[in-house]
């Protein structure tokens, strides 16, 4: 059995999963948080699937509070869990330890076996990402002291998106400027595109290479990316996660110049615009909550505030459809993911509501069908195909530890 771990490590918590690759299953899933507080948290689900012979047995979860000082400790509980309710890791053997890395810059393009020298440029990269790289490399540094004897590999966000071509990668400013302080579009969500963007060929019955694909990611953070062929040629995020579409409690695109006048005219500090940006606008700024589920309900309810952040949401979302079909010269396939995605019917109709010129159609009643798999939400006659596809960030960087270590 080919079994991998993969951890998601931020600067006072960590996701992980142990997966069985050759069934594609997930054995446990859990989380240990407050790392460095008083009181720590910790999860831990088991998944019971049954041998074939007898019935899968319900899910199981335990959870703890104890101090975890440090993720080192951490990784303590993490084992703990599974000697205590498993699954057993002796008889569960991981053969790798895959980690979620948000920024490569422009060193990582591929999955990458973690060496004292990627540590060191991982940590390095941490300018560019101060808020995830320094706590990723916690969980590196942690898992290795758990699991010495195995490779760790490093699958950065950044990492799909190092296909772009200069065009669409390059800010026009000065270039002796941007090189000296490495300040191009790097993209992000990027498991999660290539996951989906491969999922939905597989599921329309076409080779990857002969596809243009259009993929929303839309969670509290979101991105849309333009696939030609299996390689992303453009895409919505840029230096940071801050660029691009509206998202929970960040702006998206805004006019640089509104960043002088706020500084000039409200006296603000760059500490006080980096805030403004990142956590107190997208749709906390617009109308008081970040969370889709309370938009849509102040929608249905007449809120004027709601209304018109949902407005403002979808005109960004048609704007970047209709700017990635330019880009590909079309496409073949259209598909939303993450938890809007998957789960706002009224943002999917919404965002491809203008773009019947290009012979998309979406299916009303598809369209609100609620399923775990991925499903049909265009019409017969749509000629783009319009698709939700549940992402699986995990398993995608399981996959790509896999790929490397085997």
């Amino acid at each position: 059995m080919s079994v991998v771990l993969v951890v998601n490590s931020g600067s006072s918590s960590f996701k992980y999963q142990l997966i069985d690759m050759d069934a594609e299953a997930v054995l446990a899933a859990g989380l240990v948080e407050r790392i460095g507080q008083a009181v720590g948290e910790s999860s831990h689900t088991v998944y019971f699937r049954g041998d074939g012979a007898a019935p899968a047995v319900t899910d199981a979860t335990y959870r703890r509070e104890l101090p975890i000082p440090d993720h080192t400790a951490g990784f303590r509980v993490m084992l703990d869990a599974f000697a205590e309710h498993g699954p057993s890791l002796a008889d569960r053997a991981p053969i790798a330890v895959g980690h979620r890395v948000v920024h490569g810059g422009a060193r990582f393009f591929e999955p990458t076996l973690v060496t004292p020298l990627v540590e060191i440029n991982i940590d390095e990269l941490s300018v560019l990402a101060p808020l995830h790289n320094p706590g990723a490399l916690q969980g590196i540094r942690a898992a290795k002291a758990a699991f010495p004897d195995l490779p760790h590999v490093a699958v950065f966000d950044t990492a799909f998106h190092q296909t772009l071509p200069p065009a669409a990668y390059t800010y026009a400013i000065d270039q002796e400027l941007a090189t000296a302080h490495r300040i191009r579009r790097y993209g992000f969500h990027g498991t999660s595109h290539k996951f989906v963007s491969e999922a939905a060929a597989a599921f329309v019955g076409r080779p990857l290479a002969e596809t243009k694909q259009i993929v929303f990611h839309l969670g509290n953070g979101a991105s849309v990316t333009a696939v030609d062929g299996g390689r992303s040629v453009d895409t919505s995020m840029g230096l940071t996660p801050l660029q691009g579409l509206v998202m929970g409690t960040r702006s998206g695109d805004i006019d640089p110049a509104v960043l002088f006048h706020l500084a000039r005219r409200a006296g603000m500090s760059i500490d006080d615009l980096d805030e403004l940006l990142n956590k107190r606008s997208g749709l906390l700024g617009l109308a008081g909550a970040s969370d889709m589920r309370d938009i849509t309900a102040g929608v249905e309810r007449g809120d004027a505030a709601a209304t018109l952040a949902f407005e403002v949401y979808l005109h960004r979302l048609r704007s970047y459809a209709g700017s990635y079909l330019a880009v590909l010269g079309g496409a073949d396939i259209i598909s939303f993911t993450a938890g809007v995605g998957e789960n706002a019917p009224a943002v999917r109709a919404g965002a491809l509501s203008t773009l019947g010129f290009a012979g998309i159609e979406i299916d009303p009643e598809r369209n609100e069908e609620r399923g775990r798999g991925i499903r049909v939400i265009s019409t017969d006659a749509s000629s783009v195909t319009v698709l939700v596809v549940p992402t699986d960030e995990e398993m995608e960087i399981a996959r790509q530890t896999l790929s490397v270590t085997v």
